[in-house]
This record gives C-alpha cells, sequence and structure tokens, in this order.
C-alpha cells in the first residue's frame, strides 16, 4: 500500500508570526482538500490554530493529537486518517534558557511526540519533532543543546519502535544533512532521508530548500535577489530497521503547496511543506547493519561537544558568583548613604535593581546551572554507555 506523510512548520507564534491567521486558514483548506495518510505539524503554538485545522479536516484527517507541554505547549500535532491507538511525549532535559525570552524555545518545552497507527495490518510508529533553532550557525550557543537533543531523539525511537512495521520521523529538525545532529539521528537509527532516497541522482539536490528560500515571502531580502535555495532543515525518515518481512520504498518526493497563497502574496509558513509516499509491502528486504565506525566517530564527537559545554558551564558559573558577590558588596556598602533631600527614590530605585540582578544572577549560577548542567552530564553518560555497545560489538566482530 502507498502511505502519504505530510510536514508543516506552520510558524505560529502568536503576535509575531506575521498574516498567522490568514495564513492557518489557508492551511486547514490545503489540507481538507488533500489525501494525506498522516500529516505532523510544528509551531501551532495557540490552541485556537489546532482546534481551527481539527474543524476543518475532520471528514479527511478524523483523528488529531496536540502534544502540550512547557509554557507555551510544544507546538507540535499530528493528524491521521487511521485511528490513534497510543501517544507520549518526551520532553527533552535540555531545552535553551529561560532568559533568552527572545528565542522562547525553552517555554516551549520542546520534545518528540509519537502515535502509535494500526494501518491495514501494518504497525507505523509516527514520530514528530522540533528541534532546538540554530539562530547564529558561525556562534552557536546552542550546539549541544541541539546535539543532545539529537542523540535523545535517536534513543527513543529506538527504545519505542521495536514492534514496528514502519517508523516514520517527520518535522523541523533545525539541522543540515552535513551536521552533527542530522547524522546523529540517520546513522544511530537506521532511518532513511526520503528526499535523498528520490533525489540522490539529481541536480536539483542543491537547489531545494526548506527554509529561507528565496521563493518564499518571509524570506530574508538578501536570499530573495541571490536566489538562494536556502536550508533543507525539515525532513520526512523512514526506515523498518527490525522487521525484515517489510520493504519500504520511496515513491514520491515533493514540497505539494503554491508558493504563495491563493489570492494572496503571501507564503504559507516561512518553512515550505514537504510531502513523502511511502511504498509499503510484504517481502523479505536485507536488514541494514549499523555502521559501527561510523556510529563510533559520532558518538567520540558528541561526547567532545558534552564536555566542551560542561567546561564553559563550569566557567559561567564562576562569572555568575563573581558578579554576585560585586553586586552584594556594592548593596552593602549603599546601606549608610544618605542621599540629598529629594532624591531618596533614585536610591532606593538603584537599589532594587542591583538586588534584582543580584537574585537573576544568583539563580543562574546555582538552580539554573545545576539543571543544565545535570541534562547535558545525563546526556552524555548515555552516549558513553553506547559508545562502549558499538566498540564491544566492533571488537567481537573483529
Amino acid at each position: 500500500m502507498d502511505f502519504k506523510i505530510f510536514s508543516l512548520n506552520c510558524w505560529g507564534i502568536p503576535i509575531i508570526s506575521k498574516d498567522r491567521n490568514a495564513r492557518f486558514k489557508a492551511i486547514s483548506e490545503a489540507l481538507s482538500t488533500s489525501a494525506y495518510d498522516v500529516v505532523c505539524l510544528q509551531e501551532v503554538w495557540a490552541e485556537s490554530d489546532f482546534i481551527l485545522i481539527k474543524e476543518k479536516v475532520e471528514t479527511s484527517l478524523r483523528y488529531s493529537h496536540y502534544f502540550y507541554s512547557g509554557v507555551i505547549g510544544s507546538g507540535i500535532c499530528v493528524f491521521s486518517k487511521y485511528p490513534i491507538l497510543d501517544v507520549f511525549f518526551h520532553q527533552w532535559t535540555v531545552n535553551g534558557y529561560v532568559h533568552k525570552i527572545q528565542h522562547a524555545d525553552w517555554f516551549g518545552g520542546k520534545g518528540i511526540g509519537f502515535c502509535k497507527l494500526l494501518v491495514d495490518g501494518f504497525n507505523i510508529n509516527i514520530y514528530s519533532a522540533h528541534l532546538h533553532a540554530e539562530y547564529n550557525r558561525l556562534n552557536d550557543e546552542y550546539q549541544c543543546h541541539r546535539v543532545q537533543q539529537a542523540y535523545d531523539t535517536a534513543q527513543f525511537i529506538q527504545q519505542t519502535s521495536g514492534l514496528a512495521d514502519l517508523i516514520v520521523l517527520a518535522g523541523d529538525l533545525n539541522t543540515e544533512p552535513e551536521d552533527l545532529a542530522y547524522r546523529i539521528i540517520v546513522h544511530l537509527t537506521g532511518l532513511k532521508d526520503s528526499f535523498l532516497e528520490v533525489k540522490e541522482d539529481s541536480k536539483e539536490i542543491h537547489k531545494i530548500g526548506t527554509n529561507e528560500s528565496f521563493y518564499n515571502s518571509y524570506a530574508d531580502k538578501k536570499a530573495i535577489r541571490s536566489g538562494d535555495a536556502g536550508k533543507r532543515i525539515d525532513y520526512i525518515m523512514y526506515g523498518c530497521p527490525k522487521n525484515p518481512n517489510i520493504k519500504i520504498t520511496t515513491k514520491k518526493y515533493c514540497q505539494p503547496l503554491p508558493r504563495r497563497v491563493p489570492e494572496k502574496s503571501f507564503s504559507y509558513s516561512d518553512h515550505e511543506a514537504i510531502t513523502a509516499t511511502l511504498q509499503i509491502e510484504k517481502g523479505l528486504d536485507e536488514i541494514e547493519e549499523l555502521d559501527r565506525d561510523t556510529c563510533t566517530a559520532i558518538l567520540e564527537e558528541c561526547i567532545l561537544i558534552s564536555d566542551t559545554a560542561l567546561r564553559n558551564l563550569r566557567t559561567k558559573r564562576f562569572g555568575y558568583w563573581i558578579l554576585t558577590c560585586l553586586l552584594f558588596l556594592i548593596l552593602v556598602s549603599s546601606t549608610p548613604f544618605n542621599a540629598p533631600d529629594g532624591y531618596n527614590y533614585l536610591v532606593h530605585f538603584g537599589r532594587l535593581l542591583v538586588t534584582l540582578l543580584m537574585a537573576y544572577l544568583f539563580f543562574m549560577g546555582s538552580l539554573w546551572y545545576k539543571m543544565e548542567f545535570h541534562g547535558i552530564l545525563a546526556g552524555k553518560l548515555a552516549m558513553e554507555v553506547g559508545l562502549n555497545r558499538f566498540k564491544d560489538n566492533r571488537m567481537k566482530n573483529f
């Protein structure tokens, strides 16, 4: 049978995202008139937007689930033509910073959502994820967080896919094919990138992006003028690594939506939607073994990045404590100070600001430091367990 998956980062941030109401109406209309088996959406931050789509597609995609998490919700939801038998959401331990309000990744409580389907006798696991964004490629302060999330994703898929005939991972992974996070997910799970399965021999491979593409109305003006194809960071991956009696192939891959919303001058989102049609058939297929040398190299690189992040955290903590002590000394030394008449309010206001800043630095150097340190350390220790397993198996084979 054919199994058709649709994925889109909808860019649905209330107030901030441009043309949000009109775009979500257009997205719901497009989904209601299409024959998808499963739809995975990300950045559906407003519950009203989820309900809008749910009501619009109820005849074609009767079953749905929204994964609530964090302060504003994970933004991840799944719509299905087939009954959803089970769901689970795994929130990542490290997920950005609470004080980076302009980035807001932490407030979403990001993670990976899992839905189990039974489709014509096939057990199908649907995973949808949205990894931490990369805000500055040259100075990426979130690289370790994204690497940890990618490893966590790979582990979660491995631990929950034992009885699955088909595994599908769809979403905005915020990582390009040459990046470490991408390599972690692909090599440690054995999943295939549906785009590469169709486009690997095509000259179009470097001309198709899913974000910041020149043909998107929300792309940077520089990208539009230069005709830059943008970055490919949205994926539909699949695999059936544990069932040799099932054969899966990519029948079709495309970006299904028009470049502009009909009768409008803007795109459906700042990302491009993607769809893949997978052909599922019963028949003997070879189970591809994981490349242990590649997996070993990837995990060693992950551990190195984690160690660097842990050292940087210790340095930051030292800085936080130094600044906290300095502010405390300033606060204490200013206690006997008497301001001229009429200026007492300025002194009190200054002391209040110093106290608030001191409290913030104390929080970052104590509670927040411990949470982030333990989160990264836990991921690193899990990586070391996996690394030892691959090394042991390699030695046995040797």
